[in-house]
């Protein structure tokens, strides 16, 4: 059972942006193996970041945005049925930490999106449009391999409810635009697959927040695995909790940022192997979402 501690920490490293947190989101699709890098197929640029075509969930009660957790649990979906589970990446970059990157710390982890790339591993990344802005041409990298998909995790992963792990809170009158804002952040860096998702910063959000995202037509996504890799140092730890905690359905939460969770690439290369060896398929976020708005 993981601890209100431990969970506290590691939903701290999606949360607080004064301890330089950033990350990579990655999360399931079909497992497939990526084309080669010169065959990628082109997108149109008016498809180019538009929050449009994938799978999502109907509105929840009064019309609120909907929340995706997970399909662990539930034998009627064919995610969790056939053993899928999704690896999801945040990139962690809030509005205000411009001055430490220039300052040389890094909020990117380009060798963990290469290791991906190597096992063919599907996945989802949740990125802040300040990630987007200050890593253009990663973020352009990511968003046009077929083997990833880009959703939003608001532009300054700044709070979306009043007490959040003490970020900055953007107010509700501020919601949409900050979502909106990380859509254009995508477009303008030339993001093409991105998917109608968001990620509330640490995770916190209620029916208020939920009501001022309706006009914005995202699903909510979260998780049922707390990984633990922020501020992490031992990679073993890390990935003995993700062992233990995923189900056929299951969604993880993980980051991709060298300075605040620099184990999270030897966790992928453990993590991979032992889920494979017991029949697991890594699938991005839009797989799981598609099956539970397909069930009855």
């Amino acid at each position: 059972m993981i601890s209100y501690r431990f969970l506290r920490r590691t939903v701290l490293s999606c949360a607080v942006g004064a301890l330089a947190l950033g990350a990579a989101a990655c999360s399931g699709g079909s497992e497939h193996p990526p084309p080669g890098r010169a065959g990628r197929p082109a997108a149109s640029p008016t498809a180019a970041a538009t929050p449009t075509g994938p799978p999502r969930l109907a509105p929840g009660p009064s019309g609120l945005t909907p929340v995706f957790k997970s399909a662990a649990g539930g034998t009627g979906h064919k995610a969790a049925r056939e053993r899928t589970v999704a690896l999801t990446f945040d990139a962690d970059m809030t509005a205000d930490q411009g001055p430490r990157a220039a300052a040389g710390e890094h909020f990117d982890n380009p060798r963990l999106i290469g290791t991906l790339r190597r096992l063919k591993i599907p996945a989802t990344v949740f990125m802040t449009g300040r990630w987007a802005e200050e890593y253009p041409a990663e973020a352009k990298d990511i968003g046009g391999d077929p083997l990833f998909e880009v959703a939003n995790h608001s532009y300054s992963h700044y709070a979306f409810t009043g007490d959040c792990y003490g970020l900055p809170t953007v107010p509700a009158t501020g919601m949409r635009a900050d979502v909106e804002r990380a859509f254009t952040a995508f477009r303008k860096a030339g993001v093409r697959h991105v998917v109608p998702y968001f990620r509330f910063p640490g995770g916190c959000y209620d029916r208020q927040a939920l009501r001022s995202l309706t006009p914005t037509g995202v699903t909510a996504i979260q998780w049922d695995v707390v990984s633990g890799d922020a501020f992490a140092t031992d990679a073993g730890a890390v990935t003995r909790q993700v062992l233990d905690g995923v189900r056929p359905g299951s969604v993880v939460v993980m980051h991709c940022t060298r300075s605040a969770a620099p184990t999270t690439e030897r966790v992928v290369r453990d993590v991979v192997p032992a889920l494979r060896a017991k029949g697991y398929r890594f699938v991005r976020v839009s797989e799981l979402v598609g099956a539970a708005a397909r069930k009855p």
